[in-house]
């Protein structure tokens, strides 16, 4: 699986931002930017990226990048932090919040 947004990208993914992760039969899945995360302890930022399919009975999928849409390659870390994510983005919408 590789990240291609169809242009050349200079400086870190935004919020909102599309990436095109081709799959394995050669097709091309459009991710979008949903969450940006800071580590504390070590200043790193990774990005949280989500799809939806089309057909309303699959569920959404996820996938973590660096700021630069590199896929972690560390599938421990990459679960930490969307575990983080998904833990905020639920106590955001409990509170009523648009974070």
């Amino acid at each position: 699986m590789s990240s291609n947004n169809g242009e050349t990208k200079s400086g870190p993914l935004e919020l909102s931002e599309v990436l095109y992760i081709e799959t394995k039969d050669g097709g091309e899945l459009p991710f979008e930017v949903v969450g940006i995360l800071e580590d504390p302890d070590d200043g790193a930022s990774y990005a949280v990226l989500m799809h939806e399919p089309q057909d309303d009975e699959a569920e959404s999928e996820f996938i973590v990048t660096d700021l630069e849409g590199n896929l972690l390659e560390d599938d421990t870390l990459a679960q930490e932090i969307l575990d983080e994510f998904l833990v905020f983005a639920e106590e955001a919408g409990e509170e009523g919040g648009d974070s």
